[in-house]
C-alpha cells in the first residue's frame, strides 16, 4: 500500500521499524454492490456501511470473516470488541484497503430525511480513511512535530492557494487534538505518551478522513493519558465518524454509540458492551 493516509502502517511509504504482514489482496471486482440490498440500515444523512463482507485467504478453505455487515452513521462512535484471533485485525485491514474482501461491499451511502438512499453508494477508498494502529509512536520518523505531521505531504512546489489550504488543514488538525500549546520544533519522541497519541491523530486528521479507525488507542498509556485520550475522542466524534477496535470497554463506554462483538470464526454481532 502506498497511500500516505496510513501513516503508522509499515506497509506505507514511511520508514518503519517493525514489519506488518498484510493479507493477500483480492481484486477490486470482488466488491459487489448488488449484495447490499440484503442488509437493512436505519439512519439518516450519510452512513459508513459494510455489507456481507467475507474474507478467505487464497489457497485455503478457512474463512477469517463470514458475512460481516454493520452500519455506522456519520459523526458517531462505533466500537468492535472480541477475543484475540477472532478477526478484528482482518476486518480493519479490509476497511483500510490494505486487502480486498473475497466478497461483499464497503461503501458510504447517503440518505434523505425519509430514510431512503438519495444516490448510488460510493466506494470507501483508502484516501478517505485515516487509521492509527496500536503504538503508532513507534513509527515516528521525523526530527520535529511539524515534519512528522507533514511527512506524507507533496514535496513539489505549489501555488499560494495550495499552500494556504495545507496550512489551514494543519492548523485545524493541531487544534482538534489539543497540540496548539506544543512547539512544532519539538522532538516527537520527547512528548508524553498521551501527547504522542494526540500527534498520531493529528497526522491522520490533516487528511480530513470520512472514517477514522483506531486500533487499541489506550494501549500502553497511564491512567491520566488514557483519560485525556478518551476526552479527546469524545470531542472528535462531533466532527468525524470514528470506529475503534479495543479491549478497554469500560473507559470508552460513555462515548460509544454502537458496539459489536467479533466472535471466533469472523462473525460480527451487534451487542451492548458487557460492562
Amino acid at each position: 500500500m502506498a497511500s500516505s493516509v496510513f501513516a503508522f502502517n509499515p506497509l506505507t511509504g514511511r520508514r518503519a521499524r517493525e514489519p506488518v504482514t498484510p493479507i493477500a489482496p483480492k481484486s477490486r471486482s470482488s466488491l459487489n454492490f448488488r449484495n447490499s440490498h440484503s442488509v437493512k440500515f436505519k439512519c439518516e444523512h450519510s452512513c459508513f456501511e459494510v455489507s456481507n463482507v467475507s474474507y478467505q485467504p487464497p489457497g485455503t478453505e478457512l474463512s477469517l470473516l463470514n458475512s460481516v455487515s454493520f452500519s455506522l452513521p456519520e459523526k458517531s462512535f462505533g466500537l468492535i470488541f472480541g477475543r484475540s484471533g477472532s478477526g478484528k485485525t482482518t476486518l480493519v485491514q479490509l476497511l483500510a484497503e490494505i486487502s480486498k474482501p473475497t466478497s461483499g461491499s464497503i461503501y458510504i451511502q447517503k440518505y434523505g430525511n425519509d430514510g431512503n438512499p438519495v444516490q448510488s453508494p460510493e466506494p470507501l477508498s483508502s484516501g478517505r480513511v485515516g487509521i492509527v494502529f496500536q503504538f503508532p509512536e513507534r513509527y515516528f520518523v521525523a526530527d520535529n512535530v511539524l515534519e512528522e505531521v507533514t511527512f506524507g505531504w507533496p514535496r513539489q512546489k505549489g501555488d499560494l492557494q495550495m499552500k494556504e489550504h495545507l496550512a489551514l488543514r494543519l492548523q485545524r488538525a493541531i487544534n482538534w487534538v489539543g497540540l496548539s500549546g506544543i512547539s512544532l520544533d519539538r522532538d516527537p519522541h520527547s512528548l508524553s505518551g498521551g501527547y504522542k497519541r494526540r500527534l498520531a491523530l493529528a497526522i491522520q486528521l490533516v487528511q480530513v478522513p470520512d472514517l477514522l479507525i483506531l486500533d487499541e488507542p489506550l494501549a500502553g498509556l497511564d491512567w491520566k493519558a488514557r483519560a485525556d485520550v478518551v476526552k479527546l475522542l469524545k470531542h472528535l466524534k462531533k466532527e468525524l465518524t470514528i470506529l475503534v477496535v479495543s479491549h478497554d470497554l469500560k473507559e470508552l463506554a460513555a462515548i460509544v454509540d454502537r458496539s459489536w462483538r467479533m466472535e471466533m470464526g469472523g462473525i460480527l454481532r451487534e451487542e451492548p458492551l458487557p460492562i
